[in-house]
């Protein structure tokens, strides 16, 4: 017959030893992971999300001032005249301008089929999806776009010093393309920037 066994003496010794409590193991890792996050913030300058103004499509030009025109002439012939320092800006604002939505609508919504409304010669339209900080998060949004059965590319563009990361889609060949994809990206929750950009 067999032998009975008794209990072995691992287990007699295992409530003797004092082990950490498991409040203590979840409080480090919370320290930890805390410690992680500010760490990234600090390093990355921020969300990474773009923070700027949103423009307002409906907004009204501001009334003209009270002021006599003369009130603020003596102020400004004192002051030198200011050069233009960044002729960047001005080639950029003079190749890109944003397209309206209203006249992304009236363009989709024609009734006779008519020829597609091509771009005057020197123009393209693209669709602005986002514009990032971070690089990482430029490419996200790539990725997101990607599945949803959408080519984007991602361009890099340094404004005030700040490197900026731009989503965009396109070109596209007539402004129903751009209308028809800015509905797909709004249905899915992504809005997007109609942009008509001269080209050379």
């Amino acid at each position: 017959m067999a032998s009975r066994r008794g209990k072995p003496k691992s287990q007699a010794r295992r409530g003797s030893e004092q082990s950490v409590p498991a409040w203590i193991w979840l409080l480090a890792g919370l320290l930890l992971g805390l410690a992680a996050s500010a760490f990234v913030l600090m390093r990355e300058g921020g969300d990474g999300q773009a923070n700027g103004p949103k423009p307002n499509p409906q907004a009204q030009p501001a009334a003209p001032s009270e002021t006599p025109p003369g009130a603020n002439a003596p102020a400004v012939a004192d002051e030198e005249p200011k050069r233009q320092r960044y002729d960047f800006y001005t080639l950029l604002r003079d190749r890109e301008t944003a397209i309206p939505d209203n006249e992304l609508a009236e363009s989709a919504k024609a009734d006779a089929p008519q020829p597609p409304a091509q771009p005057s010669s020197g123009e393209r339209f693209l669709l602005q999806a986002g514009a990032f900080r971070s690089a990482n998060d430029a490419d996200a949004l790539k990725a997101r776009l990607a599945l949803l059965g959408m080519l984007a590319q991602v361009q890099s563009d340094s404004i005030d010093g700040n490197v900026w990361y731009r989503v965009r889609l396109g070109p596209f060949a007539d402004l129903r393309e751009v209308e028809a994809a800015k509905q797909q990206l709004s249905s899915n929750g992504i809005a997007a920037m109609a942009v008509r950009e001269k080209t050379r």
